[in-house]
């Protein structure tokens, strides 16, 4: 990783946050991925969860709730001075949206090796349709993201079955 060990220990802090969004989403049902926004002073912008299912809506994911939280607590659409913690890489619509925001810095836990649209599947963010140029910090807590994740499907699975 490209960055000091000061660094890695303020995007720690951020990404243990963002898991205790994601287990509240797990625990209400919804897949277990959070996220938060932090600005360029080290302050909370906005936070949010999935909430696909509690909400009916396809677009609720936690980048997205986060993304529209924050654009409207700064009454700004661009985000260019934020950092975006996330539990899970994003999905297609989510990097769109990033990038759309101009996020600054993008931080994410695991990798998404069916959808993840940052580095793993698609590379939106470095892809010709990209007007911004978003640096990615990828792995953060990666092993607790992941355990998380797996996890809640197997408990769903579990209680399915």
């Amino acid at each position: 990783m490209s960055f000091e060990y000061s660094e890695y220990l303020i995007h720690r802090q951020w990404m243990m946050k963002a898991l205790q969004l994601a287990k509240f989403a797990g625990d209400a049902g919804d897949i277990p991925v959070g996220a938060v926004i932090v600005n360029s002073q080290g302050e909370l912008i906005a936070e949010g969860e999935n909430r696909k299912e509690r909400d009916c809506d396809p677009t609720a994911h936690a980048e997205i709730v986060a993304l529209r939280r924050a654009a409207k607590r700064l009454q700004n659409w661009r985000l260019h001075e934020c950092t975006l913690y996330v539990t899970l890489e994003p999905c297609p619509m989510c990097a769109g949206a990033i990038v759309q925001a101009r996020i600054g810095i993008l931080v994410y836990g695991v990798d998404d090796a069916k959808t993840g649209a940052v580095r793993t599947v698609a590379n939106i963010p470095d892809s010709g349709a990209s007007n911004h140029k978003l640096r990615v910090i990828g792995g953060i807590l990666e092993s607790s993201c992941r355990q998380q994740l797996q996890e809640w499907f197997a408990n769903r699975r579990h209680s399915t079955t």
